[in-house]
Protein backbone atom coordinates (compact mmCIF):
# COMPACT_ATOMS: atom_id res chain seq x y z
CA UNK A 1 0.00 0.00 0.00
CA UNK A 2 1.53 3.70 -0.92
CA UNK A 3 1.90 6.00 1.97
CA UNK A 4 -0.89 8.11 0.44
CA UNK A 5 -4.31 6.63 0.85
CA UNK A 6 -6.48 6.93 -1.73
CA UNK A 7 -10.00 7.50 -0.24
CA UNK A 8 -13.75 7.63 -1.32
CA UNK A 9 -16.37 9.60 1.05
CA UNK A 10 -19.89 8.14 1.01
CA UNK A 11 -22.65 10.21 2.40
CA UNK A 12 -25.96 11.36 1.07
CA UNK A 13 -25.48 14.75 2.79
CA UNK A 14 -23.28 17.29 0.87
CA UNK A 15 -21.77 19.53 4.18
CA UNK A 16 -21.21 16.00 5.69
CA UNK A 17 -18.68 14.57 2.87
CA UNK A 18 -17.58 18.29 2.78
CA UNK A 19 -16.45 18.29 6.52
CA UNK A 20 -14.67 14.34 5.96
CA UNK A 21 -12.73 15.83 2.81
CA UNK A 22 -11.48 18.92 5.20
CA UNK A 23 -10.90 16.60 8.16
CA UNK A 24 -8.74 14.54 5.87
CA UNK A 25 -6.75 17.42 4.87
CA UNK A 26 -6.24 18.65 8.44
CA UNK A 27 -4.68 15.46 9.11
CA UNK A 28 -2.89 15.26 6.17
CA UNK A 29 0.67 16.06 7.34
CA UNK A 30 0.24 12.91 9.55
CA UNK A 31 -2.00 10.94 7.72
CA UNK A 32 -1.64 11.74 3.78
CA UNK A 33 -4.53 10.87 1.82
CA UNK A 34 -6.10 11.76 -1.61
CA UNK A 35 -10.18 11.90 -1.52
CA UNK A 36 -10.47 9.91 -5.40
CA UNK A 37 -14.47 10.69 -4.66
CA UNK A 38 -17.39 11.58 -2.93
CA UNK A 39 -20.69 10.01 -3.88
CA UNK A 40 -24.56 9.91 -2.27
CA UNK A 41 -24.78 6.08 -1.24
CA UNK A 42 -23.55 2.39 -2.18
CA UNK A 43 -24.32 2.09 -5.45
CA UNK A 44 -22.53 4.88 -6.60
CA UNK A 45 -19.80 4.06 -4.37
CA UNK A 46 -19.62 0.57 -6.10
CA UNK A 47 -19.66 2.07 -10.04
CA UNK A 48 -17.03 4.30 -9.08
CA UNK A 49 -14.35 1.48 -6.95
CA UNK A 50 -15.42 -0.17 -10.57
CA UNK A 51 -13.70 2.61 -12.00
CA UNK A 52 -10.88 3.83 -9.67
CA UNK A 53 -9.48 1.41 -7.00
CA UNK A 54 -9.44 2.55 -3.46
CA UNK A 55 -7.76 1.78 -0.46
CA UNK A 56 -10.21 3.08 2.11
CA UNK A 57 -13.91 4.28 2.09
CA UNK A 58 -15.67 6.77 4.32
CA UNK A 59 -19.43 5.99 4.51
CA UNK A 60 -22.54 6.93 6.08
CA UNK A 61 -25.00 4.00 7.42
CA UNK A 62 -28.14 5.66 6.55
CA UNK A 63 -28.62 6.27 3.28
CA UNK A 64 -31.12 5.66 -0.14
CA UNK A 65 -30.86 3.49 -2.35
CA UNK A 66 -27.79 1.42 -0.79
CA UNK A 67 -27.43 1.84 2.60
CA UNK A 68 -23.33 1.04 4.10
CA UNK A 69 -23.96 -1.88 5.91
CA UNK A 70 -25.40 -3.61 2.13
CA UNK A 71 -22.78 -1.57 0.85
CA UNK A 72 -19.76 -3.19 2.93
CA UNK A 73 -20.76 -6.38 2.33
CA UNK A 74 -21.39 -5.89 -1.26
CA UNK A 75 -17.92 -4.83 -1.00
CA UNK A 76 -16.37 -7.91 0.99
CA UNK A 77 -17.44 -10.20 -2.09
CA UNK A 78 -14.42 -9.11 -4.18
CA UNK A 79 -10.86 -10.01 -4.24
CA UNK A 80 -8.79 -7.38 -2.21
CA UNK A 81 -11.96 -4.66 -0.92
CA UNK A 82 -10.49 -1.84 0.67
CA UNK A 83 -11.28 -0.79 4.53
CA UNK A 84 -14.30 0.37 5.27
CA UNK A 85 -14.80 3.05 8.21
CA UNK A 86 -18.37 4.02 9.17
CA UNK A 87 -19.09 7.70 10.13
CA UNK A 88 -22.63 7.80 10.79
CA UNK A 89 -25.26 9.87 13.65
CA UNK A 90 -26.71 6.93 15.16
CA UNK A 91 -24.38 4.32 17.19
CA UNK A 92 -26.68 1.61 17.13
CA UNK A 93 -25.50 0.13 14.05
CA UNK A 94 -22.15 -0.37 16.16
CA UNK A 95 -22.45 -4.55 16.12
CA UNK A 96 -23.42 -4.64 12.82
CA UNK A 97 -20.71 -2.37 11.68
CA UNK A 98 -18.11 -4.83 12.85
CA UNK A 99 -20.18 -8.04 11.77
CA UNK A 100 -19.31 -6.61 8.52
CA UNK A 101 -15.86 -5.78 9.52
CA UNK A 102 -15.93 -2.44 9.27
CA UNK A 103 -12.20 -1.10 10.57
CA UNK A 104 -14.06 1.51 12.63
CA UNK A 105 -17.33 3.23 13.19
CA UNK A 106 -17.27 7.00 14.00
CA UNK A 107 -20.29 8.51 15.31
CA UNK A 108 -20.81 12.16 13.99
CA UNK A 109 -19.63 14.66 14.10
CA UNK A 110 -16.52 13.10 13.56
CA UNK A 111 -13.39 14.93 14.97
CA UNK A 112 -10.10 14.74 13.86
CA UNK A 113 -8.33 13.00 16.41
CA UNK A 114 -10.99 10.01 16.63
CA UNK A 115 -10.72 9.59 12.28
CA UNK A 116 -6.76 10.00 12.83
CA UNK A 117 -6.87 6.83 15.01
CA UNK A 118 -8.85 4.83 12.56
CA UNK A 119 -6.46 5.89 9.69
CA UNK A 120 -3.98 4.64 11.87
CA UNK A 121 -5.80 1.70 12.64
CA UNK A 122 -6.17 1.07 9.23
CA UNK A 123 -2.41 1.28 8.08
CA UNK A 124 -1.83 -1.20 10.49
CA UNK A 125 -4.37 -4.00 10.09
CA UNK A 126 -2.64 -3.47 6.40
CA UNK A 127 1.20 -3.55 7.73
CA UNK A 128 2.77 -7.27 8.36
CA UNK A 129 3.81 -7.78 11.25
CA UNK A 130 7.89 -7.11 11.26
CA UNK A 131 8.85 -7.68 14.85
CA UNK A 132 8.45 -4.57 16.59
CA UNK A 133 6.68 -1.52 17.33
CA UNK A 134 7.64 0.93 14.38
CA UNK A 135 9.00 -1.74 12.19
CA UNK A 136 6.82 -0.59 9.40
CA UNK A 137 7.04 2.89 10.27
CA UNK A 138 3.22 3.43 10.11
CA UNK A 139 2.62 4.31 14.32
CA UNK A 140 1.32 7.69 15.18
CA UNK A 141 3.98 10.14 16.26
CA UNK A 142 1.82 12.65 17.51
CA UNK A 143 -1.75 13.34 18.79
CA UNK A 144 -4.31 15.17 16.79
CA UNK A 145 -6.43 17.77 19.38
CA UNK A 146 -9.06 20.17 18.52
CA UNK A 147 -8.43 23.06 20.70
CA UNK A 148 -10.99 26.37 19.90
CA UNK A 149 -10.82 25.89 16.08
CA UNK A 150 -7.27 24.93 15.81
CA UNK A 151 -5.84 21.33 15.54
CA UNK A 152 -2.61 20.67 17.64
CA UNK A 153 -0.46 17.74 17.07
CA UNK A 154 0.84 16.98 20.52
CA UNK A 155 3.88 14.96 20.19
CA UNK A 156 2.89 11.00 21.85
CA UNK A 157 6.73 11.56 23.37
CA UNK A 158 6.14 14.17 25.38
CA UNK A 159 2.73 12.70 27.22
CA UNK A 160 3.68 11.88 30.79
CA UNK A 161 0.18 9.81 31.52
CA UNK A 162 -3.04 9.49 29.75
CA UNK A 163 -6.04 9.59 32.49
CA UNK A 164 -9.73 8.90 31.79
CA UNK A 165 -12.20 11.06 33.23
CA UNK A 166 -16.01 10.92 32.15
CA UNK A 167 -16.21 10.15 28.94
CA UNK A 168 -13.01 11.71 27.70
CA UNK A 169 -9.56 11.12 28.26
CA UNK A 170 -6.72 13.87 28.75
CA UNK A 171 -3.14 13.64 27.83
CA UNK A 172 -0.58 15.38 30.34
CA UNK A 173 2.56 16.41 29.37
CA UNK A 174 5.34 18.21 31.55
CA UNK A 175 3.85 21.45 30.64
CA UNK A 176 -0.11 21.14 30.11
CA UNK A 177 -3.07 18.66 29.33
CA UNK A 178 -5.05 18.37 26.69
CA UNK A 179 -8.47 16.16 25.72
CA UNK A 180 -8.10 13.61 23.41
CA UNK A 181 -11.49 12.39 21.45
CA UNK A 182 -10.43 8.69 21.81
CA UNK A 183 -11.32 6.03 24.13
CA UNK A 184 -8.25 4.71 27.29
CA UNK A 185 -9.09 1.02 25.59
CA UNK A 186 -7.82 2.15 22.02
CA UNK A 187 -5.08 3.92 22.70
CA UNK A 188 -3.61 1.28 25.35
CA UNK A 189 -4.18 -0.89 22.59
CA UNK A 190 -2.32 1.32 19.98
CA UNK A 191 0.42 2.02 22.56
CA UNK A 192 0.74 -0.50 24.50
CA UNK A 193 4.50 -1.00 24.32
CA UNK A 194 4.80 3.18 25.25
CA UNK A 195 1.96 3.53 28.12
CA UNK A 196 1.59 1.04 31.28
CA UNK A 197 -1.97 0.60 32.52
CA UNK A 198 -1.48 1.57 35.94
CA UNK A 199 -5.33 1.99 36.95
CA UNK A 200 -8.80 1.60 34.85
CA UNK A 201 -8.55 4.93 34.06
CA UNK A 202 -5.00 5.86 33.63
CA UNK A 203 -1.97 4.65 31.44
CA UNK A 204 1.74 6.08 32.13
CA UNK A 205 4.77 6.56 29.88
CA UNK A 206 6.87 3.53 30.65
CA UNK A 207 9.63 5.99 29.29
CA UNK A 208 8.71 8.69 32.06
CA UNK A 209 8.56 6.37 35.54
CA UNK A 210 11.15 6.89 37.75
CA UNK A 211 10.47 5.35 41.11
CA UNK A 212 6.98 4.01 42.74
CA UNK A 213 6.17 5.64 46.36
CA UNK A 214 4.01 4.02 49.06
CA UNK A 215 1.42 6.16 50.20
CA UNK A 216 -2.00 6.67 52.66
CA UNK A 217 -0.59 4.71 55.76
CA UNK A 218 -1.81 7.68 57.79
CA UNK A 219 -5.20 7.27 56.36
CA UNK A 220 -5.73 3.60 56.54
CA UNK A 221 -5.70 3.21 52.93
CA UNK A 222 -2.46 2.48 51.75
CA UNK A 223 -1.24 2.16 47.89
CA UNK A 224 1.75 2.28 46.23
CA UNK A 225 2.00 5.60 43.63
CA UNK A 226 3.78 5.81 40.76
CA UNK A 227 6.26 8.69 40.11
CA UNK A 228 7.16 10.03 36.60
CA UNK A 229 9.60 12.89 35.57
CA UNK A 230 8.13 16.08 34.94
CA UNK A 231 4.51 15.58 37.09
CA UNK A 232 4.71 16.76 40.42
CA UNK A 233 1.06 14.71 41.08
CA UNK A 234 1.69 10.99 42.57
CA UNK A 235 -0.74 8.40 40.91
CA UNK A 236 -2.33 5.43 42.39
CA UNK A 237 -1.70 2.24 41.49
CA UNK A 238 -4.74 0.14 41.65
CA UNK A 239 -4.27 -3.24 43.89
CA UNK A 240 -5.38 -5.03 40.56
CA UNK A 241 -2.76 -3.47 38.56
CA UNK A 242 0.01 -3.32 40.94
CA UNK A 243 1.03 -7.25 40.32
CA UNK A 244 1.70 -6.66 36.75
CA UNK A 245 3.31 -2.50 37.45
CA UNK A 246 5.88 -4.75 40.13
CA UNK A 247 6.35 -7.11 37.22
CA UNK A 248 7.14 -4.79 34.59
CA UNK A 249 9.25 -2.56 37.19
CA UNK A 250 10.92 -5.83 38.02
CA UNK A 251 10.54 -4.42 41.61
Amino acid sequence: MNDVLKVLIVDDEAMARARLRDLLGDIADEYPTRVVGMVANGAEALRMIEQEPVDLVLADIRMPVMDGVEFARKLAERPCPPGVIFTTAYDEYAVTAFDVEAVDYLVKPVRAGRLAAALARFRRSRTPETGGEGAGGEGRTHFSVTERGRILLVPVDEVRYLKAEMKYVTAFTSERDYVLDESLVQLEEEFGERFLRIHRNCLVARSAIVGVEREGEADGEPHWAVLLAGVAERLPISRRQWPTVKATLKL
